[in-house]
């Protein structure tokens, strides 16, 4: 069945706001490690633009608040929007909600110290909730509203269904009717709903991926992205699965499957619930490395394989604005944020901006654009790093030695004999 998809190259795009990004504090922060200084714009330097334009929406800058609790409700996505960020994509949605039920304690942290400790800088979090408990037709009356009160805006929806054809088809429909930008499809969920063949269930099934997807494209009017687990061997291929199936873009890492640790007093797993814990889902900077190298899998598939029309949106550990520049730098369109939201607040954004943005500065970037994906070349195969490390010895050798004999100086290339055996 042919998909009704609006191409980006037909479908209507809204001017957007401009938020309040324009902080021009120097402070840079280099991704997870300590901040450095960047002299000020100089006078007539062109202000870096972090607008992006993907699959035909326009966003303010590339950060977008990650489904999960900071898209719960009206309220916390009006705040989003308030305070600037580029989209936002509300918490996951199914048809019945009723299903739903969340425990507490849901969270557990991991701390930088021993174990068990209640100090110390936050590196990991762990969450056993699931997708929204909130009736659909509750949500889907606050998309509405958040659309109408402000148009130029991109709201996505995150859906996710058991394996229902007609469930799926009867959820696409509601959501679009609420005026919703674009679609994030969830295929990444490592706990709670696997077992009803939602979520990781199909994301780790490149078969039940495809059947999905091409059920999800052939409804859909609106872009889709597939969110992709990172609890499989390897990631490209799924991400292959779901643009060869029609999805305009792909985004990455959902939350890796974790045990967060072990009470040593109680004997006990966290989260703590009744006595009683389940697997969940890791995120925060300790995911970022992680993170990286699955972005980076997707993307050189992505541009070896497929249209550059199509995108990606990176996540997992974004505190900073160095975080963000990795992801960019490794061909993500943008970059989305949830945890650190969860730690930090929605003003984080700002902070966000302003990092990103003197990251440009320092590299004479004007436009996203100009450095995403400016990364991905260097990457290779350990083979060949022995062959270029190799071959680079051989240099510095020959270098090194200079001309064997006497009878070796010629007289063009006096000048640079000479130079080749220069100690200093």
């Amino acid at each position: 069945m042919a998909s009704l998809k609006l191409t980006s190259q037909f479908r209507p795009t809204n001017p957007f706001l401009n938020p309040n990004c324009n902080d021009n504090s120097t402070r840079l922060s280099r991704p997870g490690r300590v901040g450095f200084r960047v002299r000020a714009s100089e006078s007539g330097q062109v202000e870096p633009d972090l607008s992006v334009k993907v699959n035909g929406l326009k966003m303010p800058n590339p950060f977008v608040i990650g489904s999960g609790p900071p898209g719960t409700n009206y309220t916390v996505m009006k705040r989003a929007f308030d305070e600037g960020w580029g989209a936002v994509i509300a918490k996951t949605v199914s048809l019945d909600a009723a299903k739903v039920i969340n425990v507490t304690p849901r969270y557990a942290r991991l701390r930088v110290g021993a174990n068990g400790s209640t100090k110390g800088q936050i590196i990991g979090w762990e969450n056993i909730e699931l997708i929204s408990d909130r009736p659909l037709e509750t949500m889907l009356a606050e998309f509405k509203k958040l659309k109408e009160e402000y148009p130029d805006r991109i709201l996505i929806a995150s859906i996710m269904e058991e394996y229902n054809k007609s469930a799926w088809e009867e959820l696409i429909d509601r959501v679009e009717q609420t005026g919703i930008d674009a679609i994030e499809v969830n295929f990444s969920c490592p706990h709670g709903m696997p077992e009803r063949k939602m979520g990781a269930a199909v994301g780790q099934d490149c078969d039940l991926l495809e059947e999905v997807c091409d059920w999800v494209n052939a409804k859909a009017t609106v872009p889709v992205w597939a969110k992709m687990t990172p609890n499989i061997t390897d990631i490209s291929k799924a991400a292959r699965v779901a643009l060869k199936s029609g999805c305009e873009g792909v985004a990455a890492i959902n939350t890796i499957q974790s045990v967060m640790g072990i009470n040593l007093t109680t004997l006990r797993p966290e989260p703590c619930v009744e006595g009683y814990s389940t697997p969940g889902g890791y995120s925060s900077k300790a995911v970022h490395p992680i993170a990286l190298a699955k972005v980076m899998s997707i993307a050189k598939m992505m541009k070896s394989e497929f249209s550059s029309e199509l995108s990606l949106s990176g996540i997992g550990g974004v505190e900073t604005g160095g975080d963000a520049a990795e992801f960019i730098l490794l061909g993500a369109n943008t970059v989305q944020v949830c945890t650190g939201v969860m730690m930090h607040g929605y003003g984080m954004v700002k902070q966000l901006c302003s990092e990103l943005k003197d990251f440009m500065r320092a590299h004479n970037f004007a436009t996203i654009e100009d450095f995403r994906g400016a990364t991905l070349p260097y990457f290779t195969t350990h083979m060949e790093l022995v062959r270029m490390q190799q071959e680079a010895i051989q240099q510095r050798k020959a270098v090194k030695k200079g001309l064997a004999s006497d009878k070796d100086w010629t007289g063009d290339g006096f000048v640079q004999e000479t130079e080749t055996m220069v100690s200093n």
